[in-house]
């Protein structure tokens, strides 16, 4: 007896991923380690309040050690984009839409643009964070447009 699925042809495997995974510094382990988890942290100044980005030893602000891991919002505008075609971007299928992009805390940060077409991308436009898959099993951060 034949099942359902015997003889049908199997579904297609997605595609692996091939954005190579980021650079880990020590100053930024819990950050990637956030990431590979899908969430979204920052690191904020125990001393004055402010938020840092990159992550790193001591606060630019009051030059304090005293650093915190704080859960982002995961939402932010978009400050500036480009689209670098050459030479052809290793890592991505198509040439990426990269972005400062403004989080909701004040930081800024340079990550990709997806589920967008390139000219639909706009100066203060609406963006929340999600996650991507790397090579090596490890996941970035990248934003898409709000709905």
């Amino acid at each position: 007896m034949s099942t359902p699925t015997e003889g049908a042809p199997a579904a297609p495997a997605a595609p692996k991923p091939i954005r190579i995974a980021p650079i880990v510094t020590p100053d930024a382990k819990t950050f990637w380690e956030a990431c590979d988890r899908e969430e979204f942290i920052g690191q904020k100044c125990g001393d004055c309040g402010q938020f840092v980005f990159p992550p790193r030893p001591m606060c630019p602000h009051c030059h304090s050690l005293n650093r915190q891991e704080v859960k982002l919002a995961g939402t932010g505008k978009v400050v500036s984009w480009t689209i670098p075609r050459h030479p052809p971007p290793f890592g991505f299928r198509e040439a990426p839409i990269v972005a400062v992009i403004e989080l909701a805390e004040g930081i800024r940060m340079v990550s990709n643009v997806v589920g967008i077409k390139p000219e639909d991308v706009k100066m203060d436009m609406e963006v929340e964070v999600l996650f991507e898959d790397t090579m090596n099993k490890h996941k970035v951060h990248v934003f898409k447009p709000r709905t």
